[in-house]
């Protein structure tokens, strides 16, 4: 959509206002409603100014003045706010006019923009499925007196024995692949999620539960470019937890909310094209696979450790990322094996649907900077040849469970917690410098943030050490 055409819809949709949004440096959206008398042609050039400061990971509070330089083709008529509005995704930028190079969609920018200065392709598309749990209730706290959290749900298998009104129709622990209804209570509510993002522009594939108890689900969209699918994903959290609200449920994405059952995972597809032509495409190789496509896995393993920590970047994560639940805690590839980091899907594929998917990320990380490390790392192992096939990494279309502890041993794992992955990123990560997509400000600073969360959560006494420890 171009200004001229989003100015034409506000005039013809009788818009009253218009949101302008950004994304922190942690993946949480801001906003600012601006009457849409106000807007016109030179909003989209001096852009909305607001206080940096305020935005966690941005500016101090003697430097705070920036700008936010809206996207159009972002545009969407908001479906939640009573009054016609217009909201729209921006771009930030300092005062003297220059790109923030902190900003998390500045960021997706420049790995696009460098994937087409290496000539080895032209676009990078990526598809996410994230998944999401359906709360009926969600309490928690945590201070010197106490902590504790609690979740409830009318699907969930712990309410068997609930009085009053009990139906049964509960869904068992990761048996919830996918039961239709009186089971699965959630059909409805995900319908009107699929309604209202294919009217703000978002095309979907499809939905369904999810395997876990308690009203677990997943929506797909189709797959985009990298920057406009984290945008994409933007709206869809945005949209999933609004529902959710409307019904009076409550939504996360958080990885790992109920013990003992399977988490949300965010497995993402990944493709590289020059213009028409499919690059991961070569018939007859493992999977169908060309060379390519092996040594942008091979990248995409070598770099795993360091890249976790942006696509997996919370204490939760890991709590998700452990052996039984379908995890993908291996640092190998296959075209079956659902406990690989990466599966290269063969059902129903054509050439031009060719992708390998990296199963370990979760939808608590930032997706412009997941996407442009995944990016990254997979175009270092193009450049270098780092073949994923030679390098260790596989295929491995066993069960990797069932392996004898030698083979198993030969096999290389996931981070086993954040501080991990942080120090992975913290000694290993040059191939995020490369065409100044990421720098040394941006990766000093996410392991500031994301050191102060690990550490908060390392010294604060958890209710379980009661259980384990208060008698001793």
């Amino acid at each position: 959509m171009t200004v001229d055409e989003l100015l034409k819809l506000i005039q013809e949709k009788g818009i009253r206002f218009v949101d302008f949004r950004i994304v922190d440096l942690l993946g949480r959206q801001h906003h600012v409603t601006v009457p849409a008398e106000q807007v016109g042609e030179e909003t989209f050039v001096r852009g909305v100014a607001f206080d940096g400061s305020s935005i966690t990971g941005y500016k101090g509070i003697e430097e705070s003045d920036m700008v936010m330089m809206p996207d159009p083709d972002s545009a969407f008529v908001d479906p939640f706010i009573q009054v016609p509005t217009v909201s729209i995704l921006c771009d930030i930028y300092n005062p003297d006019g220059t790109p923030y190079s902190r900003d998390p969609r500045v960021i997706a920018k420049r790995a696009e923009a460098y994937l087409k200065e290496t000539g080895l392709a032209t676009e990078a598309f990526f598809g996410p499925e994230a998944e999401f749990f359906v709360f009926d209730d969600v309490r928690f706290e945590s201070n010197q007196r106490g902590s504790y959290y609690f979740i409830d749900s009318e699907e969930a298998f712990w309410n068997t024995g609930a009085t009053g009104g009990n139906l049964g129709y509960k869904i068992g622990y990761k048996k919830g692949y996918f039961p239709v209804s009186p089971s699965d209570t959630q059909t409805d509510l995900r319908n009107e999620m699929v309604m209202l993002l294919e009217a703000c522009g978002v095309p979907v594939e499809r939905h369904h539960h999810e395997v876990a108890t308690a009203g677990q689900g997943e929506i797909n969209f189709r797959f985009n470019t990298l920057t406009k699918t984290a945008d994409n994903l933007l709206l869809y959290k945005y949209i999933v937890r609004n529902v959710a609200k409307k019904y009076g449920k409550t939504a996360t994405f958080m990885p790992k909310p109920i013990v003992g059952d399977n988490g949300n995972g965010m497995h993402t597809h990944q493709s590289l094209f020059a213009g028409d032509t499919p690059v991961f495409y070569e018939k007859g190789n493992y999977a169908n696979l060309s060379d390519t496509a092996f040594y942008y896995i091979g990248g995409l393993l070598t770099h795993a450790h360091s890249v976790i920590a942006f696509t997996n970047p919370s204490t939760n994560s890991y709590k998700r990322l452990v052996p039984g639940f379908e995890a993908p805690v291996n640092l190998v590839f296959s075209k079956a094996n659902r406990s690989a980091a990466v599966r290269v899907p063969i059902a129903a594929v054509s050439p031009k649907a060719t992708r390998i998917e990296f199963r370990t990320p979760d939808a608590s990380s930032n997706p412009y900077l997941a996407f442009a490390a995944m990016l990254m790392a997979g175009l270092d192992g193009i450049k270098k040849k780092i073949d994923a096939r030679q390098e260790g990494f596989g295929p491995v279309d066993k069960n990797i469970y069932e392996l004898s502890p030698v083979e198993k041993n030969e096999i290389k794992s996931v981070p086993g917690s954040l501080s991990e992955a942080l120090d992975a990123l913290r000694q290993s990560h040059e191939f995020l410098l490369e065409g100044g997509v990421f720098n040394k400000d941006v990766i000093d600073t996410w392991l500031e943030l994301k050191e102060a969360e690990a550490k908060l959560v390392a010294t604060t006494t958890h209710p379980k050490e009661y259980e384990l420890y208060y008698d001793l």
